[in-house]
């Protein structure tokens, strides 16, 4: 009989030796996989599940180590993502862990509310639909994380979130006498600053000229605000301004009414609002595109007008 439960003892042994050296070895994934984990899963569907995605190949073994380890009651629900050749244990491990695959989504600098709420809309791994108005400069352009199936509100409650902390610390922290009634103002100097240039050194010398401006009572007569209120926001504009669009009878349009707009025109980044809230110490009032991606600027109407030539003239001979 000793004999007997010895030889069973070894046997168990080797059995439990050969199902951990079966579970940490690698796995049949050929590369890198999302599996998703639905609610309420059992480990007999979750073990299916992954034998089906090829990401174990032995669907018994995983729910029997599951249960040797006691991890058939910690598995959790939601998308994970498995690495080429993930054994067994590893993929049992990230389970139990809960370690979700996080996807990123980036709001680009510039962009109208408008025109992130489609995004937002249109991007297949968020559930629902925005529930709320948003104004126009509220979302903070950044790269945001979020599990498979997270509402869109989430998203632009974070968004609005993080522009709002932003502002709050740029505005507390701004420089004195600048010519903004409230944060609200210096939002919108920091989305015309970042419509205006693409360049980051230039972003406070392009908040000079027109903190320079309003101080003297000049008209901003900046083109994309012009465009905001031939497009409402909505879509990009698709061509050059024209003489004719310039008299347009809108609050946006600053070659026909003094001061700043009434609100933002997209959502600024972090860089353009640090240049409202600081901008360059110049005397300059004008600037102009120089054709290479950046801008010449100029303290007087002479001087801008022959820079205006210049840039005409290269237009003119790259055609």
């Amino acid at each position: 009989m000793k004999k007997f439960l010895f030889i069973v003892a070894v046997l168990a042994a080797l059995a439990a030796y050969q199902l951990r050296k079966w579970a940490v070895a690698e796995g049949p994934l050929p590369s890198a996989a999302n599996v998703v984990i639905a609610k309420g899963a059992t480990l007999t569907s979750v073990a299916k599940t992954l034998g089906e995605a090829d990401v174990i190949d032995k669907p018994w073994l995983f729910k029997i180590f599951a249960r040797f380890e006691g991890l058939d009651k910690k598995l959790r629900a939601g998308e994970y993502r498995f690495e080429a050749g993930s054994s067994i244990k590893q993929v049992m491990d990230k389970i139990a862990k809960g370690e979700v695959f996080y996807r990123r989504m980036t709001l680009a600098e510039g962009l109208t509310t408008g025109q992130i709420l489609y995004q937002i809309a249109t991007n297949p791994a968020l559930s629902g639909e925005v529930s709320f108005d948003v104004s126009e400069g509220a979302l903070l352009p950044e790269t945001y994380t979020f599990e498979l199936g997270t509402h869109q509100d989430n998203i632009v409650l974070e968004a609005k979130k993080a522009m709002d902390k932003v502002l709050d610390d740029a505005w507390n922290g701004r420089d004195a006498d600048l010519p903004y009634k409230d944060k609200k103002q210096m939002l919108t100097m920091a989305s015309i600053i970042e419509k205006e240039t693409g360049v980051a050194g230039e972003r406070p010398l392009v908040a000079s000229v027109f903190v320079n401006r309003l101080r003297k009572g000049m008209k901003l007569q900046t083109d994309p605000t012009v465009i905001y209120a031939l497009t409402e926001g909505q879509m990009e504009f698709g061509r050059s301004l024209k003489k004719k669009d310039l008299s347009i009878d809108s609050p946006y349009n600053t070659y026909k009414y003094y001061g700043l707009p009434p609100a933002p025109i997209c959502n600024p980044g972090r860089d353009a609002i640090m240049a409202a809230a600081h901008p360059a110490q110049s005397d300059y009032l004008y600037f102009v595109a120089t054709g290479d991606g950046g801008h010449k600027f100029s303290k007087s109407l002479n001087e801008h007008n022959r820079n205006v030539k210049a840039w005409l003239k290269k237009i003119l001979s790259r055609n």
